[in-house]
Formats: structure tokens, sequence, C-alpha cells
């Protein structure tokens, strides 16, 4: 509010026009902007008023919350920087599977691979060795109805007996043969186990890892939250002190040459803050208050 807004307000409400209300919003607005502005001086001069004596709690106090406020954003780009790798290294352990557990699962696939054909191998020696069985005990059988039947013939005795003696070699043949297959079947069967053992470690180690990034990830983020609750009460705090720095500068500017050379850049911004004060009072006035 202007002078001049004011008289014509006086002389309004000398004939009834009231507008308490009104003045006291206005007023209010004007306080809030004031505040703001006196902040705002503050904040860009306040490294200028060190050799004024009425700022000096103001002045140092300020210093030392600077101070304290870099040191706690160094540490929160530490933690920022943390929680970056945990991410990383979270989404490398969950995206992909180690190097070693890729060759162990290719070994575990090939001997498998190989336990099949071995089981296949001694299924068909089974099937043969079933077969010579049954031809083995067709001509035993064959002797033993002759010899009831009393046609037993010494020559088809021999012939039968020499068929049978090469039925049994080729038969202890065959399950040598099987028992060697079913040792290495045993042996693959093992290499199994350690490998199966050898995953599970591997794994039990992949979940580990990816454990401690989450854990990573949760004490970063426990920092982060801490170390930006601590900057925004300092900067809160140091907004108070701004505003006490240019409320005093710019009510001692015409006293104190050094908040007149603080504020010389700033000078425009002095003059809009007396207006304020000035419609300030002017609308008190008018409200009654």
């Amino acid at each position: 509010m202007t002078t001049a807004q004011y008289f014509i307000a006086r002389v309004a409400l000398a004939f009834g026009i009231s507008r308490k209300q009104r003045r006291r919003a206005e007023a209010a607005s004007e306080t809030h902007l004031l505040r703001e502005a006196e902040q705002l001086l503050g904040e860009r001069i306040w490294e200028r008023v060190e050799s004024v004596e009425e700022l000096g709690i103001e002045y140092w106090n300020l210093r030392r919350l600077h101070v304290k406020r870099d040191e706690l954003k160094e540490k929160l780009h530490e933690a920022e920087d943390l929680l970056t790798q945990a991410h990383e290294q979270r989404a490398e352990l969950l995206g992909a599977k180690s190097e070693m557990t890729e060759d162990l699962e290719e070994e575990r696939s090939r001997i498998l691979a190989e336990l099949d054909q071995l089981a296949r191998k001694r299924d068909d020696i089974v099937r043969r060795a079933r077969d010579i069985r049954r031809l083995y005990d067709g001509i035993k059988t064959k002797l033993e109805v002759l010899r009831a039947e009393k046609r037993d013939d010494p020559a088809t005795e021999e012939a039968s007996r020499k068929r049978m003696t090469e039925l049994r070699g080729q038969f202890d043949a065959l399950k040598a043969e099987r028992t060697e297959i079913a040792g290495e079947i045993a042996r693959q069967n093992a290499k199994i186990d350690k490998l199966d053992t050898k995953l599970d470690e591997e794994r039990t180690r992949h979940r580990t890892d990816a454990a401690e990034a989450f854990q990573m990830i949760g004490e970063a983020n426990q920092k982060i939250s801490s170390f930006k609750a601590e900057i925004g009460l300092m900067e809160t705090e140091m907004q108070q002190l701004y505003g006490e720095i240019g409320r005093h500068v710019s009510r001692t500017i015409k006293t104190n040459p050094v908040c007149r050379d603080a504020t010389r850049d700033w000078s425009s911004m002095v003059d809009v803050m007396e207006a304020l004060r000035r419609s300030i009072q002017l609308n008190h006035r008018l409200s009654g208050g």
C-alpha cells in the first residue's frame, strides 16, 4: 500500500467504509513476502557481515552449520554411490548365474547323458542275457524230456551240452560286462552327487551374495534418509539465521556502513523490503491492529 492509497482508505473509513478483513489479509500476505525477502537477502550477504558485532552469533552459527552440512552432503553422496553399487550388484546377481554354476551344470548334463547311454546298454545286455538263458533252459529241458522218454542219444546229448557250454560262456561274458557297466554307472552317480553338492554350495553362495546386496541397499537407504533429515533440519535453522541477518541489515543500512556496503548489489531488494514494511504498518492502522 502506498501513502496515497492509505489516505484514500482513510477518507473511505471516515464515510463508514471499513475493510478490516481485507487490510489484515494484505498485511499478512505482505509480512510473508517480507520474511521471504529477509531470508533471501541474508542468504546472499551473510558472508559479508563478519565484522557486524550484533550479528556475531548468527554469522558464526552459519559458518558452523555450513561446514557440518557440507560434511553431511559428502556422506550423503557416498551413501547414494553405495546404493547405486548395491542395486547394480543385485541386478547382476539376479540376472545372471555365476560362471562356475554354468560349468557345473554343463558337466552334470554331460554325465547324465552318459548315464542314459550306459542304462540303455545295460538294458540291452539284460535282454540278451535273458534270451540266452531261455535258449539254455530250452536245451536243458529238452535233455531232461529225452531222458525221461528214454530217447536220449549220446550224439544229441553231446551236441546239446556243447551248445549249453557256449551259451553259458556267452552268459558269463554278458554278466561280466553288466557288472562293469554297473560299476561305471555307480562311479558316474558318485560324480553326480559331488556335482550336486558343489552346485548347492555355489547356489548358497549366490544367495548369500544377493542377501548381502539387499542388506547393503537397506543400510544405504537408512543412511540416506538419516542424512537428508539432518540436512533438512540444518537448512531450516540456516533459513532462520538468514532471516535474522537480512532483517537486521535491511533495517540498519542507513546507520551502519558495513551493512550498507554488504547490500550494495541488492539495493533494489532493500527498497522493496522498506516499502513492504511501510505498507504493513499502514494496513495495520486501517484494520485497527
